[in-house]
């Protein structure tokens, strides 16, 4: 009888690791650590489960899904590159809740003495030599928001010839901590990872679009039990909401 039950336990073991599918999530970069903590939290928590981490802009994300890239959840940093993969059929509409929210910031070097107010009589273009690097502005979250701040602002035009864009925000933090940059425009939450720089001053909320970051299961994810009960878990955990306040972000109240 001993052995018998002991043989149902083994298959019942392996039935769990035969089933239990690798998950892939497709992050946007100023979601790295956050994402990777909690990962590994549900990793140890689930050890059949492995999941593989994807981070980068989120057009570029969208992009590479679009072009069948095996990926079972998108969590994006704006609602526009969720929209495009949800009119292309290839999100689940029904499972899309904006998370969680950023902030708009200037930074510069920590021994830097750049000075930033938030209001259009400001001569910003005057207060730091040389670049400004910040996300593409046609395409990376974090670079259409700066534009629509610096618009807001009357700063853009005469900032011409002197903004650096990125492929996504984690590369306009380098260019600033390397001091290939002079001030950077990122999240709230990239700027508080760095020892290299400091946060300058922060965007008025109503000078740009709400950042505001929507995950989703993909089409391919509703094929994979283990990615639609993960994407739950990030969206309801305690520990989840945890890690995402730890750096820096402001959770949305659950619907």
């Amino acid at each position: 009888m001993k052995n018998k039950i002991i043989l149902v336990l083994c298959l019942s073991m392996c039935m769990v690791t035969a089933h239990a599918q690798p998950i892939k999530i497709y992050a946007a970069a100023s979601l790295t650590n956050a994402i990777g903590d909690i990962a590994k939290r549900y990793e140890a928590k689930y050890p059949t489960v492995k999941i593989t981490p994807v981070f980068g802009s989120s057009s570029m994300l969208a992009k590479q899904i679009e072009r069948g890239a095996e990926g079972d959840i998108f969590f994006s940093a704006d609602q526009d590159w969720m929209n495009y993969l949800i009119q292309k059929n290839l999100a689940d509409q029904s499972s899309v809740e904006p998370l969680v929210a950023n902030q708009l910031v200037l930074i510069s070097p920590k021994n830097s003495q750049v000075k930033f107010k938030p209001q259009a009589s400001f001569n910003f273009s005057k207060s730091f030599k040389g670049y400004l690097c910040t996300g593409q502005m046609e395409s990376v979250p974090v670079g259409k928001y700066a534009k629509q701040s610096l618009a807001a602002l009357n700063w853009l035009d005469s900032l011409k010839g002197r903004i650096v864009g990125t492929d996504d925000v984690r590369s306009a933090l380098a260019f600033v901590e390397r001091g290939e940059c002079q001030v950077g425009i990122v999240y709230k939450t990239d700027a508080l990872i760095s020892q290299k720089v400091k946060i300058v001053g922060t965007f008025p909320e109503n000078s740009h679009k709400p950042i505001v970051y929507p995950i989703a299961v993909t089409t391919k994810g509703q094929n994979n039990p283990d990615a639609i009960q993960f994407e739950k878990f990030v969206k309801e955990d305690p520990q989840a909401k945890a890690i995402f306040e730890h750096y820096g972000f402001s959770v949305k109240p659950h619907n």
